[in-house]
């Protein structure tokens, strides 16, 4: 699991996946680690240094984006050329930051076009509250609330309000999650367990080691990158599927 074992569970990388990481080295962003979890992206003169997911843009990474129909952690259509998928952890001040500032402007200039669809992972590294959240989160998405439960856990000041099961819930109710029982037993079950360590072992899989990472059609960016940077990687990878 995330924290402190984390740091020493084996990377379950491909042969293929490896050698890239090799290759190519590490990349460093604006991403967040366990022990930058208590600085304020908001404030601080410079972000920490992380790394991305130690990949290249291998039919593998691109094989990730699952394109369900139905899939409560995603917008955007199924069909769409370009998929985004997002690893974070809800107690991660630069993935709330992408959540307040560049994500919305992405879903209203991609998304809503047909262009992108955004997937996300969870991946908390930060203990047991991240780990609780994540399983909210995915409680909320069984009664299409993921998208309001993502924001309302994200927004100014939410993280420091910490994420103990009373919290939880007051989020659920902000996010207009109809059935409080049902998500309070969703969150607690054991399919919101299972759904949360897929999303954790395809991280560590591909080397995924802080948040936020994502990979644009299989392309590694790491951290809470300016909006221009996220514009020109789908650019890319849209003209890249016209080919």
């Amino acid at each position: 699991m995330p924290s402190s074992t984390s740091a020493v569970k084996p990377l379950l990388i491909s042969a293929g996946v490896a050698l890239a990481a090799v290759t190519l080295g590490l990349v460093s962003w604006q991403a967040t680690t366990p022990g930058d979890r208590d600085r304020d992206p908001g404030t601080a003169g410079s972000a920490p240094a992380a790394t991305a997911p130690r990949t290249d843009t291998s039919a593998e990474l691109r094989a990730l984006a699952r394109r369900e129909d139905g899939d409560k952690l995603a917008v955007g259509r199924a069909d769409a050329p370009v998929v985004l998928i997002e690893y974070s952890d809800f107690k991660c001040g630069y993935c709330g930051k992408f959540a307040r500032d560049t994500e919305p402007e992405l879903v209203k200039k991609y998304v809503d076009n047909g262009t992108l669809r955004i997937e996300w992972r969870n991946f908390p590294i930060f203990g047991a509250e991240s780990e609780a959240a994540a399983r909210a989160a995915w409680a909320a998405g069984q009664q299409d609330r993921f998208a309001a439960f993502h924001a309302a856990a994200y927004a100014h000041g939410s993280k420091e309000k910490g994420f103990a099961e009373p919290r939880l819930l007051e989020l659920a109710r902000e996010a207009g999650v109809p059935d409080l029982d049902r998500f309070a037993a969703d969150m607690a079950g054991e399919q919101a367990a299972a759904a949360l360590k897929e999303d954790q072992e395809e991280g560590y899989r591909i080397g995924v080691t802080s948040t936020p990472s994502f990979l644009v059609n299989g392309q590694p960016i790491a951290g809470a990158q300016p909006l221009g940077a996220f514009a020109a990687a789908i650019a890319q990878a849209e003209a890249a599927a016209k080919q």
